[in-house]
């Protein structure tokens, strides 16, 4: 399982999987109810794959802080993305100390952890299938 077809879709709730392309767009699969929608190509869609984190440094592939999450949770489900901000960049902070707080909103912060929650459980985000993700980039 990889990140190269989890999409986020700009105004619709959670995320998708790409099933296949189309003339005018794509059909996606949402990872919440398992319901397949069209997509338009004037959506404004975002791959998973290639989201990043800002750093003091560079930016961190959104694939590098899920497996910081799944490392710190032993592969277990993260905390809730409803808690306080305060605590939600507490956490972010353990789990990515170089992270650049002028630039990594809390509201960010949310979307990786709900995002993580929502991977964890269907098996997206383990140790084994990021550290294969990683190969598989590196080796393009």
């Amino acid at each position: 399982m990889s990140l190269q077809k989890i999409l986020a879709i700009s105004g619709k709730p959670g995320l998708f999987e790409l099933k296949l392309q189309t003339r005018t767009g794509f059909v996606a699969e949402s990872l919440l109810d398992g319901k397949k929608i069209t997509v338009g190509m004037r959506s404004n869609v975002s791959l998973l794959s290639e989201i990043a984190v800002y750093t003091y440094n560079e930016e961190i592939k959104l694939a590098e802080v899920f497996k910081a999450i799944a490392a710190k949770e032993n592969e277990g489900a993260s905390i809730s993305h409803k808690e306080d901000n305060a605590v939600l960049l507490s956490y972010f902070r353990e789990v990515m100390p170089e992270f650049d707080e002028d630039r990594v909103y809390p509201s960010d912060i949310k979307k990786i952890i709900n995002w993580y929650n929502m991977l964890q459980p269907k098996g997206y985000v383990t140790l084994e299938a990021l550290s294969q993700e990683e190969k598989e980039e590196t080796a393009e």
